[in-house]
């Protein structure tokens, strides 16, 4: 079952960089890029957790099942 992820959209919504989020998050801006790209193959889900505190939002509003 795919899943996106629909972090560059939510950062496109918001006119928030990447290195931004890094900086916020305390992520590296590796794992933001990758978070954003669209082959996300997998991904912890303490920097799921993290990312939308961060941001303020439920994970199904950064997670989408295809």
């Amino acid at each position: 079952m795919p899943i996106s992820i629909k972090l560059k959209e939510i950062l496109k919504e918001r006119d928030l960089s990447q290195r931004e989020l890094a900086r916020m998050t305390g992520l590296r801006p590796n794992t933001i890029s990758h978070l954003c790209s669209d082959n996300v193959d997998r991904v912890y889900l303490s920097t799921i957790e993290t990312v939308c505190k961060v941001l303020d939002i439920d994970i199904q509003e950064l997670i989408e099942v295809e």
